[in-house]
């Protein structure tokens, strides 16, 4: 193959990566939201394979890797809009970080050119092995920033997102590769029996996906309880987020909010990440100013802020991304702090290092790193008989997180967040699908708030209810069902990753029958 061939695949691979991905699409054009996944999510994984194509390991690697950074660069060049616009970084950093945070991305797109290059050479290159290492390196990227992961393009398809609840996400990152590989290969299959009875097994494997899916969705049942819930979306700049002038303004916008949810019927009633300016057991007026909306509207409050602990004294000593939950009553019930922290958003890796030449970009509420929660853990609302997740941010982009705030005892998920950061791109969009896959694999609805949005409601089987518009001032209500555990826990709850790990002993597998085959031709060779 030419390398001008070469560039093209590498070129249709960024682009059908990047648009299987939901995108907005500009107001000459209508406005919206552009979300092909369902079709184009298919064709990328056969564009990278047919890239690579009888490529040497070296040049494999080489080409996975350039292919993924261009892909990966163009997926997330909201990071610009972070470092830049609200982070007040230089442009040439905001030019630059997106094409670095992609080189971890496109990593793993390297690995996988050299694994499918070996297995090529010793006849084991099929869609049932593609299938297996790309979901184990999805699996492997996923402890850190699993932005991208090829499952998500399915977030629309009802039928193979009941799969989600056996295998998470990586469910479906196996299906989509399987299909693909089956579409590169069989497109330049050569006339061999064996090969052409692979691809039409894994074509059949797709197809019989669809219908388990199908076969494995299930109304929600009629005697489910269930809670009124209320989502607010403030609509709160990042740029005067902090500001101590607009702190007032902040407060009465949302405190506007929900008196109108509750007087609409709420019971419980959900502010975004950090959506309270300040914090709240260091400041004695804005504590009190809550708990007097809480008596006053007589709902539950589950808000976001800024928690603190103290030295001893009255100095703070640590700061958390916290989630309060006050009761109608006025009591502060509980706090729930963040246990999955952005890098370089929130905390500074290494900063004995790092920290002389970066800065946090979220340090509008404290100079210092934000510090880390204990653990995923339900939270009690209703004097004990409702035990809810709140899932901060960063915590949704991680499947095996939120199934153990449903292995706690949760009974639906509250996704409280910030996406003010990302501007009018399409990460507010992508980071709505990945939520709605947490649904789909724990079971259990989410209530989603978030600050610019996109606000709304997420059932059972991860389909996507009233959302709002982006940048709009709104809430959202809706009587959410309660899905007690482990009555209802999902596979995916009681055994996590399991899926996953059993493609890893696949790739094992793979590469022991490499090995023997390489000592096999040695021994030939030599004799």
């Amino acid at each position: 193959m030419s390398r001008r061939a070469r560039l093209l695949l590498a070129g249709a691979y960024a682009a059908t990566t990047f648009l299987a991905f939901p995108q907005p699409l500009p107001r000459a054009l209508g406005g919206g939201v552009l979300d092909l996944g369902i079709a184009l999510g298919w064709l990328a994984p056969a564009c990278l394979l047919l890239l690579l194509r009888g490529l040497p390991v070296r040049r494999a690697v080489a080409w996975g890797f350039g292919a993924s950074l261009l892909a990966h660069t163009a997926l997330i060049h909201w990071i610009y809009v972070v470092t830049v616009v609200y982070g007040n970084a230089p442009v040439a950093v905001g030019l630059v970080a997106p094409a670095l945070l992609a080189c971890y991305c496109a990593s793993f797109a390297g690995l996988f050119g050299a694994g499918w290059s070996l297995l090529s050479r010793r006849g084991l290159a099929n869609p049932w092995s593609a299938a297996l290492l790309w979901t184990a390196l999805d699996h492997l990227r996923s402890w850190e920033f699993p932005w991208g992961t090829i499952g998500y393009v399915q977030h629309e398809n009802v039928a193979l997102l009941p799969l989600a609840a056996w295998g998470g996400v990586y469910a479906l990152s196996f299906v989509t590769v399987l299909g693909g590989a089956a579409l590169a290969m069989g497109l330049v299959a050569e006339d061999r029996a064996r090969q052409r009875r692979s691809i039409a097994l894994a074509v059949a494997a797709v197809l019989v996906a669809h219908l388990v899916g199908f076969a494995l969705r299930r109304p929600e049942p009629r005697d489910t309880p269930s809670v009124q819930v209320a989502v607010l979306q403030g609509n709160i700049d990042q740029g005067v987020k902090w500001s101590r002038s607009f702190a007032k303004g902040t407060l009465e916008i949302y405190e506007e909010l929900t008196r109108e949810a509750v007087a609409a019927g709420a019971e419980l009633v959900v502010w975004p990440e950090t959506a309270v300016p300040g914090a709240i057991e260091a400041d004695p007026a804005l504590r009190q100013r809550l708990a007097g909306m809480a008596r006053q509207t007589g709902a539950w409050l589950v808000v976001g802020g800024v928690g603190v602990e103290f030295d001893g004294g009255s100095r703070p000593s640590a700061y958390f991304d916290s989630a309060f939950s006050f009761s109608p009553e006025g009591a502060l019930v509980d706090r729930y702090d963040k246990t999955k922290l952005v890098p370089f958003g929130e905390y500074v890796p290494f900063r004995g290092l790092l920290g002389l030449f970066i800065r946090t970009v979220a340090s509008g509420a404290t100079s210092l790193d934000v510090s880390t929660g204990e653990r995923p853990r339900r939270v009690e609302l209703f004097d004990g008989s409702l035990g809810v997740g709140v899932v901060i941010c960063y915590e949704l982009l991680f499947p095996d997180l939120v199934r153990r705030f449903a292995a706690d005892g949760a009974e639906l998920l509250l996704a409280i967040t910030n996406d003010a950061w990302y501007g009018r791109t399409g990460a507010p969009h992508q980071f709505l699908a990945m939520t709605a896959l947490r649904s789909a694999e724990t079971g259990l609805w989410t209530a989603r708030a978030a600050n610019t949005g996109v606000s709304g409601f997420i059932d059972a089987q991860g389909r996507v209810i009233d959302p709002t518009p982006v940048f709009e001032r709104a809430w959202r209500m809706a009587r959410v069902p309660r899905h007690p555990a482990p009555r209802r826990a999902t596979f995916y709850v009681r055994h996590g990753d399991l899926f996953a790990w059993l493609c890893w002993l696949g790739v094992v597998a793979l590469a022991v029958v490499c090995r023997m085959r390489a000592r096999e031709r040695v021994r030939e060779a030599g004799e």
